[in-house]
């Protein structure tokens, strides 16, 4: 067959192609850059004019873990072919670094905003009296036109001083311009770096070592049908309603997991069956002080049922919950260990 034959000439593995992308355009190395103004990026010359970009204009920037921000493009004849120009701060809020890649879009449509909502990081304030929006919002915005994005940190130099601001909330959300005619409220309390920085540790795909194959096929289950359904519509196909990742502990199956949900904006619930399955102490104290009303999937307890040793390393009983609600059956959709065979709730000795 032909097909096969000029794959394995070629020695591609279509396997991963999905991680595979393709050459863009608006797709930039992030480079240093020579300003500490973080509404401001810098683009070549000949980049500006292929993607129709004047001087001035409003520009969006998508990261990394489905982060964005907006800010405006000057030209920079000392930067660099396909790359891009941006300090410090923005770097951070798009959860990139030095070499990394984003991609740049246009944003015509951006409106002046009604009024922002901007809170201080704590430990940039310490020490600091007086009126924080004269010292510093006021000067930094005055007929600046800067671009705002919701969730961003942008910082302010006055007195002395470096000030790190968020903006909480924007009308109109998610962006918009600050005008003249913009108010701009900076009560209630600081924000907590520790919080800050706990998002920054967000895990994603390229915080994960191999697994590309593996990858591959969780992009094509779940980011592909969160992201574009349309797709599985127009064919007539169902995606898949949920995946199951096994394999030895410490592999990366709860990070890869992690990675999917920060990349996708999907929710990520981290549930442990051993702990509830597991208690401490003697069988009638953990009747009495354990009783977790979990209904466990028809393919767990069917695993439990011919596979005692599933759960290996348990130095104490399985220990079977109470059944929810007040009937003595099952509940709907799933079961409890209390209606399983008795000789699979003393698996492993005390």
């Amino acid at each position: 067959m032909p097909g096969p034959e000029r794959a394995d000439l070629k020695g591609e593995d279509f396997s991963t192609a999905i991680l595979k992308q393709k050459h863009r355009p608006n797709r930039l190395i992030v480079d240093e850059a020579l300003n500490e103004d973080s509404s401001i990026v810098s683009l070549p010359q000949n980049k500006t004019e292929e993607l129709q970009l004047f001087r001035g204009d409003t520009v969006v920037l998508r990261g990394r873990k489905r982060r964005q921000t907006v800010c405006i493009v000057l030209t920079d004849d000392t930067c660099g072919d396909e790359r891009i120009r941006m300090n410090r701060v923005t770097r951070n809020n798009l959860r990139v670094r030095l070499g990394d890649v984003i991609s740049i879009h246009a944003c015509p449509d951006i409106k002046y905003g009604k009024k922002i909502h901007v809170l201080p990081i704590d430990d940039t304030i310490e020490g600091l009296t007086g009126n924080l929006f004269d010292v510093f919002l006021k000067p930094y915005f005055l007929e600046a036109y800067r671009p705002v994005h919701k969730g961003d940190i942008f910082l302010v130099r006055g007195s002395m001083r470096a000030v790190e601001f968020k903006v909480v909330e924007t009308d109109p959300s998610p962006h918009c311009i600050v005008a003249p005619d913009t108010v701009i409220y900076c009560e209630g309390e600081p924000i907590k770096r520790e919080d800050e920085e706990e998002n920054l540790n967000d895990v994603g795909y390229d915080d994960i070592g191999g697994c590309r194959k593996q990858l591959a096929q969780i992009k094509e289950m779940v980011e592909l049908p969160l992201r574009h359904p349309g797709l599985f519509k127009a064919i007539g196909v169902k995606p898949p309603r949920g995946i199951l990742l096994y394999g030895p502990a410490g592999t990366g199956k709860t990070l890869v997991a992690r990675a999917v949900a920060n990349e996708t904006g999907a929710f990520f619930f981290l549930i442990n069956v051993v702990f509830c399955l597991s208690g401490t102490g003697s069988r009638g104290q953990q009747i009495q002080q354990r009783r977790p009303d979990v209904p466990l999937p028809r393919h767990l307890l069917q695993l439990l049922r011919e596979e005692p040793k599933a759960l290996p390393g348990q130095p104490r009983d399985i220990v079977p919950p109470a059944c929810p609600g007040p009937s003595p059956g099952p509940p709907p959709g799933g079961m409890c260990l209390e209606h399983l065979p008795r000789k699979a709730s003393r698996t492993h000795p005390v």
